[in-house]
């Protein structure tokens, strides 16, 4: 947790620790959206390795969740009312990936 915690603080730019705890439980929520999106078993990333385009959309996705706190944002790029919809649409790309194309 505490990588991909310095990973997503970079991605933001954030220098100070106050919203941590905040961050780890977006962290938390973005990766469980990554496994069912996936479709593999909760829980899998505390045991395996995170392939690099699904570490990237955890960031991306986890990033999205603190600068749109209040649910009707696109964070930091608010001015394109698209904004919000463009970081599902390239984190789900990203996720797709490494999914398990179960029937």
């Amino acid at each position: 947790m505490s990588e991909l915690l310095t990973k997503v603080k970079e991605n933001l730019i954030l220098e100070h620790s106050v919203d941590d705890g905040l961050i780890e439980r977006f962290i938390t929520a973005a990766v469980s959206y990554a496994e069912s999106y996936q479709h593999i078993e909760a829980g899998y990333y505390t045991e395996n390795a995170m392939p690099a385009t699904t570490e990237q959309a955890v960031i991306m996705l986890a990033s999205h969740f603190y600068e749109s706190r209040d649910g009707s944002t696109g964070g930091f790029f608010a001015d394109n009312v698209q904004a919000g919809q463009q970081v599902w649409n390239t984190v789900n790309l990203l996720l797709r990936l490494d999914r398990d194309w179960k029937v």
